[in-house]
């Protein structure tokens, strides 16, 4: 049973930076690529961040320069180190993984509101 883990959300003013961290219950090499995303109320689902097996990274225009995704195979964790965060980066966060068979896993998200 595949497991993801997200931690690190919460309230932070503008300005701030948080890092999430989503934890699996395998090791990590078992997924094709993993990535985070997130959704604000009232808005779809939307990808911020992808990392492939051989480290390639991709980012939503909207987070360049500001946000880093990284994976630590010995911890079987990717993070999502979030700088110069904006009310707009307020919503839930979800980690996703797709194993080398197509099958994707979701995280049960965790709450970021930048906000003063």
């Amino acid at each position: 049973q595949v497991q993801l883990v997200e931690s690190g959300g919460g309230l932070v003013q503008p300005g701030g930076s948080l890092r999430l961290s989503c934890a699996t219950s395998v090791v990590i090499f078992r997924f094709n690529a993993m990535g985070w995303y997130r959704q604000a109320p009232g808005k779809q689902r939307e990808l911020v961040a992808g990392i492939s097996g051989n480290d390639n990274t991709n980012y939503a225009d909207s987070v360049k320069g500001r946000f880093t995704i990284s994976r630590d195979s010995t911890k079987n964790t990717v993070y999502l180190q979030m700088n110069s965060l904006k009310p707009e980066d307020t919503a839930v966060y979800y980690c996703n993984a797709v194993a080398t068979g197509g099958s994707s896993f979701w995280g049960q998200g965790t709450q970021v509101t930048v906000s003063s």
